[in-house]
């Protein structure tokens, strides 16, 4: 059972306690529960109300983002699809007109270097 109709649940089982308590005190002696009672019992389902609307809203986000993961994934394999490795001849080419011995360029700044500011 998940969070939101475990949540519901609660609600229900909660305003139906407090009802029915007041209805039996109410036909049998002209009274109701305590305002402690009926506070408790309205508090109980307000927060189960709104922890089900969380949990709801929660499973519609995860939801999209699923949706939005499995779209970009077709995407980026379709993009991967069409572009294939064709960079790999301009990079075996660059490397043997350059040789072996070509020099290697770190990443980073070039220029002047931050010591020299």
């Amino acid at each position: 059972m998940t969070l939101k109709w475990l949540a519901v649940v609660v609600a229900v089982v909660s305003l139906t306690s407090a009802v029915t308590g007041n209805l039996v005190l109410g036909a049998a002696g002209g009274g109701q529960l305590p305002v402690v009672a009926n506070v408790l019992a309205l508090t109980t389902a307000g927060t189960a109300v709104v922890l089900a609307v969380v949990a709801e809203l929660h499973d519609r986000l995860n939801d999209r983002i699923s949706a939005l993961t499995e779209f970009l994934v077709a995407r980026l394999n379709e993009i991967e699809a069409r572009t294939g490795d064709r960079n790999t001849g301009f990079v075996e080419g660059y490397l043997l007109s350059h040789g072996q011995d070509a020099e290697v360029v770190p990443f980073g700044r070039r220029g002047r270097g931050a010591s020299e500011r």
